[in-house]
């Protein structure tokens, strides 16, 4: 009988030849000009050009310079094509019968090949200005080898030819160049390539005004010239009006106009035609950057509202937190509320925090406290230690195992009072939070209270990262939620239930795996409130490992999705718990699915952003989201009166944490749609949840 392959090992084999496949493509194309090259490692000696001129090569090993012959001018535009501004540009040149040089950027020139195409057409040449325009002097070979190969590409697939010209970014004069750059220049001339720098810089990039481009580009003595413009880049509009006065100066002044490889008698050409394997190759490259181009400009509207309104979501937390303060403060305002509480533990394999679990609740302020712990078919003794401690007010029920929501119908049962406070084996309350978590619950329209869950054991990274997403995320959340007056979840670690709240929304069901969430959409539609009580605070044990932190995650998201489908009726109901369907499973909708759907998007239009020359806007964007992410998260730590010491870690968070999250939402999704049936993943215990005193 033949086994099948699991559809995780297909996606793992399918990754493995793609990285395979990316990995001979780029070897087979980093081979530049047809000539291969060496890194060079160590202390680079010192380069010299002889000469003097504005073209450098290869001399006998040497790196050799020349000029254009005396009253000769070569026009030569970088950064190019540009749909809007190389069309202007051409048109002046054709109507002045003028010829030009054009150093291609490779990315560019695969995105609008049909400009390339027209400059060779029209009797100009093509030069090599890299794939990204990169910098080359501060490269490490490898980059600047990838960078000049896959520029040669973008030639090849656009105009079907190659070049022997390059330019380097971002340089001009050989009077600028330092030793490094003329070390590096020098690798590049001993690969073949022929330099052209310039002596006539317009600085038309900086946009200075027609008058100065004219100034820098018109001639000051007989030496030949290479003027230095650009037909990209930004806006043009004034190289294109600064062009046909220059022309004319050069006229006036006797010069003749000629390309680079013509005015140094290159013979042979410049720009030979590639072979079919190399056009093939190109063209395959091109259609691939303009496809991933229409993808980004698709991806950049759906990012937009996106973006636009998380930072509203973010603006909106902020502001509204402080008055959260004050309306929970109001809303447990007048004497003490002391009713009978029950509080129900259920307990599956819980050895290893039940004891500091049930101490911390023995040691509670609140007074008249029955504790029920239902030790749900354990296996390792968990019953065994609740009887042992002899604490009082403790009462152990065993049953089979059935799961957490059938432990609490039957501690629900089994209560002998009408408050219910519901937490989880491993969480331990201070001696103040069944006091104040139960006093909301004076007011008869209010069905649930949620606490204030913390991260008990947060000494490692991810133990910080959780903690800060606790801190910033959920309880930020419910703050606003409350205000909204649609809290979708209160946490099985740290609840307040009014008993007759649950019955009227049915009861702790197992239909989902998420049953905090179910009995909290549950008593909404039921038609009372639930709020949160941020001062009431529950140190709970988070996922240690990334295996657990995963199995965890999965399992909320996948039992969100079935909360969310069970109570999908609420958006057409009227009544008093129709803020449900209106407000709280819209919000969950796009914050809890759509946004983390769209998460990987986000980081391919960064990837596509670092490799398509814009490393800077990239990073720009990045350090501005971090930094809104570290002011809001110091913001929630103050609220919460926590230390600001964990949001070094905070931008970290953004290199695998937030990976990971986003699939987790990714795969519960793919599970829901699938039909698949997910167990529930009981995790790894530790019991290294510590208190703060």
């Amino acid at each position: 009988m033949r086994r099948r392959i699991p559809a995780a090992h297909w996606g793992l084999l399918t990754a493995l030849l793609i990285a395979l496949f990316v990995a001979l493509g780029l070897q087979s194309i980093s081979q530049g000009v047809g000539q291969a090259r060496t890194a060079t490692t160590g202390t680079a000696r010192v380069e010299r050009v002889h000469g003097g001129g504005t073209v450098l090569f290869n001399a006998d090993g040497h790196l050799d310079s020349r000029d254009l012959p005396d009253r000769t001018v070569a026009l030569t535009f970088d950064d190019g094509p540009d749909p809007r501004w190389t069309a202007k540009v051409l048109d002046v040149l054709a109507r002045e019968h003028v010829p030009a040089t054009f150093f291609v950027v490779g990315a560019r020139a695969s995105q609008h090949p049909e400009l390339v195409r027209r400059e060779l057409r029209e009797g100009h040449e093509l030069g090599n200005h890299t794939w990204s325009h990169s910098d080359l002097s501060g490269a490490a070979a490898w980059r600047r080898n990838l960078e000049l190969s896959l520029g040669q590409l973008g030639l090849a697939g656009s105009a079907h030819v190659s070049s022997a010209l390059l330019r380097p970014p971002y340089s001009s004069t050989p009077a600028a160049l330092d030793s490094h750059q003329v070390h590096v220049l020098k690798q590049e001339t001993d690969a073949g390539y022929v330099i052209v720098l310039a002596d006539r810089d317009t600085e038309d990039w900086q946009r200075p005004g027609v008058p100065r481009i004219l100034a820098g580009g018109t001639p000051v003595d007989d030496k030949g010239h290479i003027v230095l413009m650009h037909d990209a880049g930004g806006n043009r509009a004034q190289t294109v009006a600064a062009l046909p006065a220059l022309i004319e100066r050069y006229r006036a002044a006797g010069f003749r106009f000629t390309t680079v490889s013509e005015g140094l008698g290159l013979h042979g050409g410049v720009n030979p035609s590639v072979g079919t394997v190399r056009r093939l190759q190109g063209e395959f490259l091109g259609q691939a950057v303009r496809f991933s181009s229409a993808l980004v400009t698709l991806i950049s509207w759906v990012i937009f509202p996106l973006g636009l309104l998380s930072v509203l979501r973010t603006l909106l937390v902020v502001v509204l937190a402080r008055r959260h303060v004050r309306v929970s403060a109001q809303r447990v305002e007048g004497p003490p509320w002391s009713p009978p509480v029950s509080v129900l533990v259920p307990a599956y394999n819980e050895a290893v925090g039940i004891e500091q679990a049930l101490r911390s609740l023995a040691a509670s302020d609140h007074p008249n406290l029955e504790i029920v712990v239902i030790d749900d078919g354990s296996t390792d003794g968990t019953g065994d230690i609740v009887e042992s401690l002899g604490l009082p007010n403790v009462r152990l029920v065993r049953q089979e195992n059935g799961g957490k929501a059938a432990a609490l119908r039957r501690g629900t049962a089994e209560a002998s009072h009408d408050i219910l406070v519901m937490l989880d084996g491993d969480t331990v309350f201070e001696t103040t939070t069944v006091r104040l978590l139960v006093q909301p619950l004076k007011d008869p329209k209010i069905g649930a209270v949620s606490g204030n869950t913390k991260v008990g054991n947060r000494r490692g990274l991810l133990g910080r990262w959780q903690h800060l997403e606790y801190v910033s995320g959920f309880n930020l959340d419910r703050r606003l939620l409350d205000l909204l007056r649609c809290i979708t979840t209160v946490p099985g670690a740290c609840g307040a239930f009014r008993r007759e709240a649950v019955v009227a929304a049915g009861g702790l069901s197992s239909d989902t795996l998420a049953e905090d969430t179910d009995i909290t959409m549950g008593i909404l539609r039921a038609g009372y409130e639930v709020v949160h009580e941020e001062r009431a605070r529950a140190w709970t044990e988070a996922p240690s490992s990334s295996n657990d932190l995963w199995k965890q995650r999965y399992r909320w998201g996948y039992g969100t999705l079935q909360c969310m489908w069970k109570h999908r009726h609420a958006v057409v109901e009227k009544g008093p718990g129709r803020r449900l369907g209106l407000v709280g499973l819209p919000y969950m909708v796009f914050f809890q699915v759509i946004l983390p759907l769209a998460a990987p998007v986000i980081d391919v239009f960064a990837i596509h952003g670092l490799l398509s020359g814009s490393a800077g806007t990239v990073a720009l964007i990045w350090l501005a989201f971090a930094g809104v992410q570290v002011l809001t998260a110091g913001y929630a730590l103050r609220l919460d009166r926590e230390s600001l010491t964990p949001l070094w870690s905070l931008p970290l968070q953004q290199l695998f944490y937030r990976q990971l999250i986003y699939l987790v939402v990714i795969q519960s999704v793919v599970s829901v749609l699938a039909g698949a049936q997910l167990p529930w993943h009981k995790l790894h215990r530790s019991g290294d949840v510590a208190v703060p005193v």
